[in-house]
């Protein structure tokens, strides 16, 4: 029986990973991919915390059950645990141990949902150490043996070593989640003079969604020059270098010829391109896009390019791997089966009020169904930085009509509560979406 490493991460961006970007050194993952499979285009179903846990334990939408925000704000139902995956792995005969946050379920804990050995977040202790910087972080003053990252480590290393039989270990980071504060060497690893400007960096926000420029003011970054942006951008490099330290460190005491090993994150961070923070009313790359690696036995060593879902597809792909049923009512396919047309991703908003959106892309182009504001379309492959809005020049084009009828069926097979009663069909299957700029000309 192979054994199950899951490693999660929190707001770890898609581009954060060396093997994407080069600016980034994460040696521990890159060669994690080298030996696995690096999924290029993967992209969670919902840019917050605890609808994306919910989803990956069960393989539901989280539009499907009224996980739209963390259960912090809005009440989402709890979900339940039967039925939960790591369960399956218990029936089998798996010691299943959970180390880290959990942001699954505000009722019921980890050994609800099958954990045996549960070491939480919260008994972490930085021994009272002050820190500076608000939401921008700091350099910690927690030495890097003492960091969080580290702890983690250690605690997972300690599962591991104590195991005889087969095991299933979850590592939830909670980590580069804002605000970031990495320890010492890896707070001065990265210059901030040498992090270029985000491409999206100086959107003037016209054609856009209010929702979007009022998040740079939300968050106070209106006017902040990029000089002091970037050194928030340093940090939160530094802090992704320091959480692949920290997972080399595990990676040494496991061996890919019987264990399984899964890196992904719940979502990505603006990171202060279009000058935000967080996540929050909008459905940008830097957030809907996340890393996704797989390696071990069974996994063939590839790059794959092709668009999937890592909380919907990973319950079905695990169960494929280790031989156990995949969720009933699972919305998401194998990671290696039929390649997908287009993907989806839903946002709710967060904080600073509802903001319903629902996205589409096929990679290439990317439209965004702003449900109560202007729709956003953007062409990824001469605009990465997703500053120009073509909803004016593009209405009426085919692809355009293409990509919504394709939306509103992939949001009628998962049970969006927008689509359920017909009220808004016809602003994505007719005309009934409100063109301003046609009643200016």
């Amino acid at each position: 029986m192979k054994n199950l490493l899951f490693l999660l991460a929190d707001q770890f961006r898609f581009d954060a990973l060396g093997a994407e970007n080069p600016l980034v050194q994460t040696p521990h993952l890159d060669a994690l991919a080298e030996a696995g499979a690096r999924f290029t285009r993967a992209y969670t179903p919902l840019p917050v915390c605890a609808p994306a846990r919910q989803a990956l334990y069960t393989g539901r939408h989280p539009d499907s059950f009224g996980a739209y925000w963390n259960y912090g704000f809005f009440p989402t139902p709890p979900i339940s645990p039967e039925g939960a995956w790591p369960r399956a792995l218990k029936a089998m005969g798996y010691s299943c141990g959970f180390i880290g946050k959990w942001n699954v379920s505000p009722v019921d804990g980890p050994e609800a949902f099958g954990y045996d050995t549960v070491v939480s977040a919260a008994q972490y202790s930085d021994g009272g150490a002050q820190y500076t910087g608000g939401w921008l972080g700091c350099e910690s003053p927690v030495p890097l043996e003492q960091a969080k990252t580290h702890w983690l480590a250690d605690r997972a290393i300690e599962f591991i070593g104590a195991q005889r039989g087969p095991w299933h270990l979850f590592v939830d980071i909670g980590m580069p989640h804002l605000p970031c504060r990495p320890s010492a060497p890896f707070s001065r690893m990265y210059d901030p003079a040498a992090i270029p400007e985000w491409p999206g960096w100086n959107d003037t926000f016209e054609n856009k969604p209010f929702a979007h420029e009022q998040q740079a003011w939300n968050w106070n970054l209106e006017a902040m020059p990029w000089a002091e942006m970037a050194g928030q951008v340093a940090r939160y490099y530094g802090m992704v270098s320091q959480i692949d330290d920290a997972i080399g460190r595990i990676l040494r005491h496991v061996d890919l010829r019987d264990t399984l090993v899964v890196f992904t994150s719940d979502h990505g961070d603006m990171c202060g391109n279009h000058r935000m923070l967080d996540k929050h009313c909008t459905l940008y790359q830097d957030i809907v896009r996340v890393p996704l690696i797989l390696a071990g036995p069974g996994v063939e060593a590839q790059v794959n390019d092709n668009l999937v879902s890592n909380c919907l597809d990973l319950p079905v792909t695990l169960a494929s791997l280790l031989g156990f049923a995949p969720p009933e009512g699972a919305h998401g396919q194998s990671l290696f089966g039929p390649a997908r047309k287009t993907i989806t991703s839903s946002g709710n908003g967060q904080q600073f009020g509802m903001f319903n959106s629902r996205m589409i892309t096929d990679g290439h182009l990317k439209y965004v169904w702003n449900l109560t504001d202007i729709d956003e379309l953007y062409d990824l492959d001469a605009d990465q930085g997703e500053c120009h809005n073509l909803i004016r020049e593009r209405y009426d084009s085919p692809a355009l009509k293409a990509l919504r009828a394709d939306l509103y069926a992939d949001l009628k097979a998962h049970g969006d509560p927008f689509i359920r009663h017909g009220w808004l069909d016809g602003q994505l299957l007719g005309e009934r979406k409100h063109k301003p700029w046609r009643e200016s000309q």
